[in-house]
Formats: C-alpha cells, structure tokens, sequence
C-alpha cells in the first residue's frame, strides 16, 4: 500500500502542477485521490500501449494489475474507516449503456476491489442525466449537485469517484477572535478579509522557503498542512520545490511550537477539464480515438477512448474545521461515437495547503488560495 500511495502522492504533485499552470492567480482546489481512484478502476480495462502510458502517468510502473487493485482495496478500507468524529466516504460507480456489453470479469474487478456500484442505464431517457448527478449529489452530501452536463449518443459509459470530508479541528478558533484584516493579493493590491486566530501548539516547520503549519482534526488523523511561502519567494517559486520527495522529506521535519496562527476564512468550488493535463502527463493515447486501447472492457473495443475526464470539487473552512467534497468523471466514447519557541504566522497572502491522511500518507486534497472567499 505504502508504493501506492507514493505513487498517487507522486501523481498528484505533477497533476497540481499542470493545472496551476492554466489557472494562474486563480484559487485552485482538486482531489488527486479522486482522479487516481477513478484512473487505477480505468487502467483494468487498458491494454498495449494505452495501459503503458497510463502506468507511467499513474507511476505504476513495477506494480502488477494485482498488486494496485489490492493496495487500493486497502486503502480504500483505511479511509473509510477514520473515527466517528471524522466524516470520510469514497465511493465509485460505473454506469453503462443499456444495450452494449462490457467485460463481466472489468466489471467484476471494479465492484470486487473499489466497492464499485455498476448500473446499466438508458443513456437516451432524459431521466439517466438526473439519475447519475443524483448519485454525486448523494455521495457529497450534496455539495456538488452536478459533474454530467450531458450524456451524448455516442457516449458508451461514465466511470465516477466521489469523496466527502468533514471534520472539525481538534482546537477550534474562537469565532470572536476573527478579524477583518488585509489579504494582500498576488498582484498587489489588498482586500479586506476575515481572518481567524488562535495561539496554540501545532506541528510546525520553517527554511527559507516557507513556512508550513499542521493543523489536526479531531483524533489527529487527518491533518490540513498549510505552507505560506516567504513573501520573496511567492507561490510560482514555492512550486519549484514542490515534489513528492521534497515532501516526503519536510513531512519528517515538523516538530511541536506554540504557533500564533492567523488563517483566512474561506470557501470555494472549483471545476476543471483535465483532458490537457493528463495528455501533458503522458495520456495522450488514451484519448486518441484512433490509438487508444481499453480491450480489457470488453468487446466494445478497439474503438473505446475516454473523451473526457472533469473534477469538480467544493471546500469551505471556518472556526469549527472544514468540509470538502470532490466528484471525478470519465466518460468514454465509441468512435464517431514539545514546544521549543513562539512563532507568529500570519497568512495573509496567497498560500497552498493540503489535506492528508496521516496514517496512510494519502493526500486527499490540494489546492491553493489566492483570492480567498467566503
């Protein structure tokens, strides 16, 4: 399980990267779990050099089918399972064409290793769009209402990954510590903005480029790691260091302070097309119609591709602690078809963070706030 998550940790930093690129200045928040989850279910139906690109893209390479459809059961065992006073659900689900085949034994691998729910649906009734966004709204708690705009008639079936989190803060900030201070954006100017403080003892580590504080849920499973680059270095020059083996690295490095923190309320949702991104990661052939190789889902195929992956994705911070939903979508197409010292930290500035399962390593969430809002 330990390679797995390494290689979604891995996979993550690259696809955060690529997306950050397009979206300049803008708040960015995505799930690397989700879109890896609901990649690692697509991979068992790839073959041929569709399944090679994928493994390189995924970082699977050295890793047998068998061997990541077994640590993702584990982990998927491992999240769902946090305490009570931590809200977290993954699920999957792959709805399918009434009236075209697909592999059973794909199929059967999707329900036996990720709990996925398999449907076959009239993709022409009206009713099947409202039916499928039902399924995401119910399994976000209804924070995101819809990731299907419409199902086409060459559209064959929509493979889907959602994920909820809710969890209060194990200190929680005293709403009427909260002040109205400037957020200075990354253009220049400034905004007013609530902002929340406390004093307490948190995880914390510093070096010249960043500063970085662990704030835990309850139970302290699951942590949100939030770094403040320094106002020298910026978030372009933060992501220069950012990788999976420099993370690995300054995860070892926190160590307990009393940390004056102030952290800006905020909310967002967040849509994105990751067609792009994924090609510029080593996909291309996945989405060529001519080139793209899923025999293993039956015998549709060669003529399978995916022609569209999106995430949408929600998460609002305040006082109590955070909830944080994300939904993947792939649809496919036939052809034609101790404390040691006090620091202060206020966040006041663009930022990056984090939500990560401490237990696992898992990183469930990323993104970073430039504008914030609530």
């Amino acid at each position: 399980m330990i390679r797995l998550v390494d290689a979604n940790n891995k996979f993550g930093f690259k696809l955060f990267s690529e997306i950050q690129k397009s979206q300049s200045n803008k708040n960015v928040f995505v799930s690397p779990i989700s879109i890896a989850i609901a990649l690692s279910m697509t991979y068992n139906g790839a073959g041929g050099e569709t399944q090679e690109a994928m493994a390189k893209t995924l970082n699977f390479q050295g890793m047998s089918l068998e061997e990541i459809n077994q640590a993702n059961k584990e982990l998927g065992i491992l999240l769902n399972s946090l305490n009570p006073e931590i809200k977290l659900n993954i699920a999957n689900s792959i709805w399918t064409r009434k009236g075209i085949s697909f592999s059973p034994s794909f199929l059967q691998v999707n329900q036996d290793f990720y709990q996925s729910q398999v449907r076959e649906i009239d993709f022409n009734h009206p009713e099947s769009l409202k039916i499928i966004n039902n399924w995401v709204k119910d399994k976000t708690e209804g924070k995101i209402e819809k990731i299907i705009q419409e199902l086409n008639y060459n559209d064959v079936m929509v493979l889907l990954n959602a994920i909820y989190f809710k969890g209060n803060w194990e200190e929680q900030f005293d709403e009427d510590s909260t002040k109205e201070m400037p957020f200075y954006l990354a253009n220049g100017t400034q905004k007013q903005h609530p902002i929340m403080f406390q004093s307490s003892e948190h995880l914390y580590y510093e070096n010249e480029d960043f500063q970085a504080v662990s704030l835990p849920y309850k139970k302290g499973l699951v942590s949100m790691y939030i770094f403040l680059p320094r106002e020298q270095v910026g978030l372009e020059g933060f992501y220069q260091v950012l990788n999976e083996e420099n993370w690995k690295n300054w995860m070892e490095q926190f160590e307990d302070y009393k940390v004056n923190l102030g952290l800006p309320k905020f909310k967002t949702e967040y849509e994105v097309t990751l067609n792009d991104a994924l090609k510029s990661l080593g996909m291309k052939i996945a989405f060529d119609e001519s080139a793209a190789d899923f025999s293993g889902m039956g015998p549709i195929p060669p003529n399978l591709y995916i022609s569209k992956v999106k995430q949408k994705t929600f998460v609002e911070v305040n006082e109590t602690g955070t909830e944080a939903a994300a939904t993947t979508s792939l649809k496919f197409q036939l052809i034609s078809l101790t404390i040691v010292q006090t620091v202060d930290m206020l966040i006041n500035r663009p930022f990056f963070f984090v939500i990560r399962d401490n237990d696992s390593g898992t990183i469930l969430f990323m993104g970073e706030i430039t504008n914030p809002e609530t």
